[in-house]
């Protein structure tokens, strides 16, 4: 097993592409992290002016903390997704993936290798994510008039909490593309899921009562949040979030059970 991981860790680092998203994130995540800093900061600031205003609550430290700090667990985890997921369906792509089999025979070992060597790969992602998210978010609170609450113990719990959702959402990605190995594909569904599908249901699943809205709670993007606390979707009212250990215990199920249908199907498929 120690020769797989190693095996697979060079994988991810020795290829530009990781990098490459690892910027590509950080921009994606600093400019949604400021813009929201700046609407709520300058949104909460008015608010605070009259707090009989219906949407007081909305100046609360949580909300605010959530909606600003929790961004990079809300939007970001595409990329960890996303860069696991090519760590499979490249192998399919670029054809390297029989003499993976040949030098370790078990595929569910090699599956295995995979997830845990994207673990510090996630690692990675997640730091970056969050921290572009925290110093824009606060930045744009300060331009907003309001408080950055970077003193706050709480803060730095979401922060700790945005990395590790992030973290697990890597090994997700490499056991969705155990399933999908058709790249192209991999990537349209990811895309679509995460920056549209999951918000769609979401909402409309909050509207048809409270089983709805527990259903709603259990899909992998609201458990990635809820490890974080919540987030402008919940700051929102759009739906709630489990406690913060079952949504990681949610979220880590999506990864075990992607790998065993993988396991199951496709990688006891003929390769050529």
């Amino acid at each position: 097993m120690n020769v797989a991981l190693r095996s697979e860790y060079r994988k991810f680092v020795t290829t530009r592409l990781w990098w490459v998203l690892l910027l590509v994130m950080a921009a994606y995540m600093a400019f949604i992290g400021i813009f929201l800093g700046w609407s709520i900061g300058a949104g909460t600031a008015g608010l605070a002016v009259e707090s009989s205003s219906p949407g007081a609550d909305l100046a609360s430290p949580d909300s605010v903390r959530s909606s600003v700090y929790g961004t990079a667990a809300a939007f970001g985890y595409v990329f960890p997704v996303i860069i696991g997921a090519l760590s499979m369906t490249g192998e399919y792509r670029h054809q390297t993936i029989t003499p993976t089999f040949l030098a370790s025979p078990s595929r569910t070992r090699v599956l295995v290798a995979k997830m845990i060597a994207a673990l510090p790969i996630g690692i990675v992602y997640g730091t970056v994510a969050t921290l572009a998210t925290v110093g824009a978010g606060a930045a744009g609170l300060a331009l907003g008039g309001s408080a950055t609450l970077l003193g706050d113990g709480e803060t730095w719990t979401l922060v700790a909490r945005s990395v590790l959702a992030l973290t697990v959402w890597a090994p997700v990605g490499v056991a969705l593309g155990s399933i999908l190995t058709n790249q192209v594909l991999a990537i349209i569904v990811i895309l679509v899921y995460t920056q549209f599908l999951e918000a769609v249901l979401r909402l409309g699943l909050t509207q048809v009562g409270d089983v709805g809205a527990s259903v709603a709670s259990y899909l992998p993007g609201a458990a990635g949040e809820a490890i974080t606390g919540g987030s402008v979707f919940s700051s929102a009212g759009i739906a709630d979030v489990l406690p913060w250990g079952a949504g990681l215990a949610v979220l880590a199920g999506y990864a075990l059970v992607l790998a065993a249908v993988g396991s199951l199907t496709t990688l006891r498929r003929d390769v050529s």
